[in-house]
């Protein structure tokens, strides 16, 4: 019987950090301090200096990030915010649970990311920021949203959920907008052991704003300055989360290294591949081909035992939550027709050269 390949292997995660992570908990067991306490103090600190940032504020996921970014900027009711067309259903969430109103737009054909040159008709006089969103672990083209935000008095807001270490000319994701939030959900490039998240930012004014609103509204334990909400970083995960952001680097070579082997490989099959632009560096969060035959791909490299995912199968607009929207088949028809294109191949920091080189193996023969 055919081993199987998975898409991401999380288990080698802890094979090969086993006596650092280890370390990690009984350290944070044994200090009986559970909550907002030392090791979220200095991983906010060392996460901040890696991404080049002042301020690094540890929340509960990559979602509540970007919520108490949009809360604490005022952005509610009635306003809107552009947001990429493509792109997972938790940054259009984000805006709606401030009473926002999501505003998509449509990707660059070729990195997936907002298309910038099309930013500029979607803004009214309503849009109060635009939140880009660093797709697959490429950063958007940060420089011309930046200059139209600032034509227009606009937030940028980066959703970084996938672009830990992700560079554009030379700077880190998440010191790219006025702030970023970002996830670090276990399969992220920067992965905790269950849910965790960050607002980064040079503002310290939103910094000590969402400081409060993550600890109900509160900067002195039982003194509630603010209506706030319930959203930390605990500190299991932050101590996890510093061992695993010492090898960040290291682990994003080797998804770099795993990326060109398969842009080389594939390139002479009926694959779309990715496309880089010589002014990103991505961290390869997932390498994403497409193909009008997907269906019949995945299942093919199912039936020989090598798992695969599609990001995402159903864009925002036409999913159920966003009904109110009436947006139906045909609104976004880009975004539709990468959604029904894209599967995304294993590329984790621990796939094997000899699974990584069966995995090419098998879908030049399926393409041949």
């Amino acid at each position: 019987m055919t081993e199987e390949i998975p898409f991401l292997d999380l288990k080698s995660t802890y094979q090969e950090l086993k006596n650092e992570l280890d370390a990690a908990y009984k350290r944070v067991l044994l200090s009986g301090w559970y909550i907002l306490g030392s090791e979220v103090e200095a991983f906010e600190k060392e996460f901040a200096v890696y991404c080049g940032v002042n301020h690094c504020i540890g929340v509960g996921n990559g979602l509540e990030a970007l919520s108490l970014i949009l809360h604490a900027y005022g952005i509610g009711k009635n306003d809107e915010v552009i947001v990429p067309a493509n792109t997972y259903i938790a940054s259009w969430l984000a805006v709606s649970h401030n009473g926002a109103i999501p505003v998509p737009v449509e990707p660059d054909e070729h990195t997936y990311n907002i298309n910038p040159s099309l930013l500029e008709r979607a803004i009214t006089p309503k849009t109060k920021a635009i939140m880009a969103v660093h797709l697959y672990g490429q950063t958007a083209d940060m420089d011309p949203i930046n200059a139209l935000a600032a034509k227009y008095h606009l937030k940028v807001i980066e959703d970084a959920a996938q672009a830990h270490g992700a560079l554009y000319k030379g700077r880190k994701a998440g010191s790219l907008g006025h702030a970023a939030g970002f996830s670090f959900y276990p399969g992220k490039n920067l992965g905790a052991f269950g849910d965790g998240g960050a607002v980064l930012t040079n503002d310290t004014h939103l910094a000590e704003l969402v400081r409060k609103l993550r600890n109900y509204g509160s900067g002195t334990k039982y003194y509630n300055d603010i209506i706030g909400f319930n959203s930390r970083l605990d500190e299991l995960q932050a101590a996890f989360l510093r061992v695993k952001l010492s090898r960040l680097d290291e682990w994003n070579e080797r998804r770099r290294k795993i990326a060109v082997h398969y842009q080389g490989r594939l390139r002479q099959t009926s694959l779309i591949l990715p496309l880089v632009p010589e002014w990103a560096e991505p961290v390869w969060h997932l390498y994403v081909v497409r193909s009008e035959n997907r269906g019949l791909l995945q299942h093919r490299l199912f039936a020989a035992g090598i798992h695969t995912i599609i990001h995402y199968p159903v864009p925002s607009h036409l999913q159920k939550a966003y009904a109110s929207t009436q947006m139906t088949d045909g609104s976004l028809p880009l975004t539709e027709t990468i959604q029904s294109e894209v599967l995304s191949l294993p590329i984790g920091p621990h796939l094997s050269p000899s699974d990584h080189e069966r995995i090419i193996e098998t879908l030049c023969g399926i393409l041949a």
